[in-house]
């Protein structure tokens, strides 16, 4: 009986620096997948914390410190603004046939490409050189 009890005593310390590694990797991977899915974060909270949200202002805010902010915010960035110069070339045509569709995540873009042989000449354009980029 000793053997066992003197096993576990052992384990005991073995266990618990498994999972607290366990936990850390996952609090690791859990911070990287929110720094992926919202790439501007850091440079809002440095350089917008006091702005309120809406009405477009953290992107007004995020443009007047366009030279200091992170490449990865650059780059989402510059998806965002294509994405809306497309959206506005086919406002007419989203209102039309997307009028239903949540704004985000790309859902108004897939919606025109899912109608695209009824789309205007200026917005079937746009969206296929969108997708040559």
């Amino acid at each position: 009986m000793e053997r066992t009890d003197g096993w576990q005593k052992m384990k005991r310390p073995w266990l618990i620096l498994l999972v607290t590694l366990f936990l850390l990797s996952v609090w690791i991977m859990t911070d990287a997948s929110a720094q992926e899915s919202r790439p501007c974060a850091n440079d809002i909270a440095k350089f917008c914390k006091d702005v309120k949200p809406g009405g477009g202002n953290l992107a007004r805010c995020l443009k007047e410190h366009e030279s200091e902010l992170a490449p990865a915010c650059k780059d989402h960035i510059v998806r965002v603004e294509k994405r809306a110069n497309q959206i506005e070339a086919c406002r007419d045509d989203a209102n039309k046939f997307c009028k239903d569709i949540k704004p985000g995540g790309g859902r108004i873009v897939e919606c025109l490409k899912e109608h695209e042989s009824e789309l205007s000449p200026e917005c079937k354009n746009r969206i296929s050189r969108a997708q040559k980029k």
